[in-house]
């Protein structure tokens, strides 16, 4: 792909041991004003400071100064359709506080039939840094920053560098010199303004049309205007953008972009170019009117729904979550637990159930807190984004293999070596029931079940209050089976009576544990290769340590601290093993999957691409998967790799496209939110001619996917054809 570089692919390291980047290892120190070089041939870095001293509580300007050789370029913040931005993280000395980079308005810059957004020659990206207000004149105040960038020409190279400046503190702060405050005069002269205007963004079809009224807008005072959207696919970066203005009123015609949402925000810059050929930017966030285009996509149906409706859906949702393959290790757990209570009294079997619903109920208010927490602080997230954390996965594993163990009689949780009393028994089992809610949740999450994974993305984009209902109807639905068969007097009084057949059961139930245990371990081989295998696998191996360790002194005649404490250092060594999944190499998710994918019959799935098809007017099918996601893979096993499948594939001229999600790809949360989606499994089959996508559900079989082609086949012969 000369010329065109994937977004955030860049940070993979199989591209990082394939690229030279010159001088970026160690850091010294050249001045108080700016820091040694990091210089290669495409680009020579600096950190410099806009003041040569500062004072204690002085606010003042830092920044990544880049001078680039020519017809080299580097990206803003949102680098269009290819690139990726700088990034800088700043060392500061305690009581210092850093802002975020302030942006400088950026340059289009056309590549063949793409568009990306940067800047070339010379540019500075600064941040304000605050002097603790109890620093001492006549010490040092020690910056030092990493920092990561892109630069592209006919293909692109990621560089790094690290910085140190040590500005002295003084009584009164002095500026810097005049070579440095040239290099923050480029910055701010590109400084984005305050729109002192009214914006709206009208929607209809795919156009998009940018109205801005102010008295200053006139023939005199326009020579061009662009609108660089703030967030990727907001417009099509490539399209034009054509100007009618007429005076106190501008109108740009643009092209909605791949995950235009008329909900979300639309924040921008907004270019004007005046009759001497200055250009001065400005932040307009316009308000949005209009419908998406071709009325009511299937994925914003519920969007128009009541409240009551959709929960509904949700609580449906849970309710079928309880038949998904990747709930079957909580199925297990239920059954056991059923089995261990039909013997006793109505009452306890009623408070069985309502604890095991507690448990579902506060595991989904805690999964949907933390969801909107992040959120709130400017993070896309989606649903089962922990199984996204190699640390999660792992984790989750040895836990799973633990209660496998428990199960199958290596120890047991909650008995001495005696046992202990009936009420401490009834406790424990309430307190049982409790926690097999809390996992029942955290093992549902890598899947979501129809009518549940549009009710997730509506929640995930509604208010906290309707959030945190929509989530709470879906934990009812997950609870309601078990929940029932416990209320009802008639259902319990039908199980068996206790007996050797319950031990048996119990033994059994553990081999689901231990097989969804090894699924983990695959999911931590495909997120971190050969080395999350041994991790896991040692890791395994000490909890079974444990496990043995701790049995044999609660079945032994002993009980001395000696075995407790060794089983205590077993686990203890988990932890450790979790320390070096913190931070580990995470091979190339793309690279393993183009890798793959040249020996299938599917591309890897980038925004680029999938424009670039629908442009072409050709049909495609995109499948977003993960290998934490079991739906996904029975669904690619027993549908989409059929030959039935394939076969429509080839007859219809269909580009298959697959997304890989196993790791957190922004790219990929980006496009499932453009159909208010956040959970997987997804499907979207894009008919040829440019028409609407179809959305399939997340349980597919050979009918609805051939049907599905077939449908838009005939909708094909019997529409007009669109004008090319």
């Amino acid at each position: 792909m000369s010329g065109v570089f994937e977004r955030k692919s860049w940070r993979h390291p199989a591209l990082w041991m394939s690229t030279f980047v010159a001088l970026c290892a160690g850091a010294s120190v050249a001045s108080a004003q700016e820091s040694a070089p990091v210089t290669s041939p495409r680009v020579t870095a600096t950190l410099i400071s806009d003041a040569a001293s500062v004072a204690p509580g002085q606010t003042f300007r830092v920044g990544l100064r880049q001078r680039l050789a020519p017809h080299w370029h580097t990206y803003w913040k949102n680098s269009g359709d290819a690139g990726a931005p700088p990034e800088i993280r700043l060392n500061l000395p305690k009581g210092a506080t850093a802002g975020e980079i302030i942006w400088p308005g950026p340059d289009r810059i056309p590549a063949g039939p793409i568009m990306s957004y940067g800047y070339e020659n010379e540019i500075v990206f600064p941040i304000r840094v605050t002097v603790p207000s109890d620093a001492a004149p006549g010490q040092t105040l020690s910056v030092s920053a990493d920092a990561e960038w892109l630069v592209c020409e006919k293909e692109c190279i990621p560089e790094q560098g690290s910085f140190i400046l040590d500005i002295p503190i003084s009584s009164a702060g002095t500026p810097a010199g005049d070579d440095i405050g040239a290099a923050f005069a480029i910055a701010d002269a590109r400084k984005p303004l305050p729109g002192p205007w009214s914006a709206k963004l009208a929607s209809e079809g795919d156009a998009l049309a940018l109205t801005v009224e102010g008295a200053d807008l006139t023939q005199a005072a326009v020579k061009s205007a662009y609108f660089y959207p703030a967030s990727w696919g907001v417009a099509d970066h490539a399209a034009p953008q054509q100007l009618s203005l007429t005076d106190g009123t501008l109108t740009l015609a643009l092209t909605k972009g791949q995950t235009f949402n008329p909900d979300a925000k639309a924040e921008g810059l907004l270019a004007i170019t005046d009759g001497g050929g200055v250009t001065r930017w400005f932040e307009i966030s316009p308000s949005i009117s209009g419908a998406p285009a071709g009325g009511a996509a299937p994925s914003s149906l519920i969007e128009s729904l009541p409240l009551w409706q959709t929960a509904l859906f949700a609580f449906i949702g849970g309710l079928i979550l309880n038949l998904m393959p990747c709930v079957f290790p909580v199925l297990a757990i239920k059954a056991t637990a059923v089995a261990r209570l039909s013997g006793g009294e109505l009452r306890e079997v009623r408070l069985a159930g309502a604890y095991y619903t507690l448990g579902v109920v506060v595991a989904f208010t805690a999964l949907a807190a933390a969801l909107l927490a992040v959120r709130a602080g400017g993070t896309a997230v989606g649903w089962g984004f922990q199984f996204q954390s190699p640390l999660f996965v792992a984790g989750m594993s040895w836990l799973l293999l633990a209660i496998g163990l428990n199960l199958s009689g290596v120890y047991e949780i909650g008995l001495g070596v005696t046992g202990t009393g009936q009420g401490l028994t009834q406790k424990s089992g309430h307190a049982g029931s409790f926690f097999t809610g809390l996992l029942a949740v955290v093992l549902a999450t890598p899947c979501t079940a129809p009518f549940m994974g549009v009710a997730v993305g509506t929640a995930l984009s509604a208010s906290v209050l309707v959030c945190l209902l929509i989530f709470l109807a879906m934990g009812l639905g997950l609870a309601a089976p078990y929940a029932l068969l416990t209320l009802f007097p008639a259902l319990a009084r039908a199980l068996p009576r206790p007996g050797p057949w319950m031990l048996r059961l119990r033994q059994a139930m553990a081999f689901p544990m231990y097989a969804s245990a090894a699924w983990l371990v695959c999911v931590l081989s495909q997120q971190l290769g050969d080395f999350g295998v041994l991790v896991a696998l040692s890791g395994a191996l000490l909890v079974a340590l444990a496990a043995w360790i701790y049995g044999t002194a609660q079945h032994g005649t002993g009980r001395g601290l000696i075995p407790r404490g060794l089983a205590a250092a077993a686990i203890a060594g988990t932890f450790g093993l979790l320390l070096q999944l913190d931070g580990a190499a995470t091979p190339g998710i793309a690279a393993r999957t183009q890798a793959s994918a040249a020996s299938a019959n599917y591309e890897p799935f980038t925004n680029a691409r999938l424009a670039e098809l629908r442009k072409e007017g050709k049909p495609v099918f995109v499948n977003m998967t993960a290998a934490w996601c079991i739906t996904c893979l029975v669904n690619e096993r027993t549908t989409l790799s059929t030959e039935a499948v394939q076969e429509a594939f080839r007859a219809a001229g269909i580009t298959y496209l697959k997304g890989d999600w196993t790791n957190r790809n922004p790219e990929i949360g980006a496009y499932l939110r453009s159909f208010n989606r956040d959970g997987l499994p997804f499907y979207a089959f894009y008919p040829a001619g440019g028409r609407e996508p179809a959305v399939l559900p997340p349980v597919l079989t050979e009918a609805i996917v051939v049907g599905e082609i077939e449908r838009a086949g005939r909708s094909a012969q019997t529409s007009p054809q669109p004008i090319k």
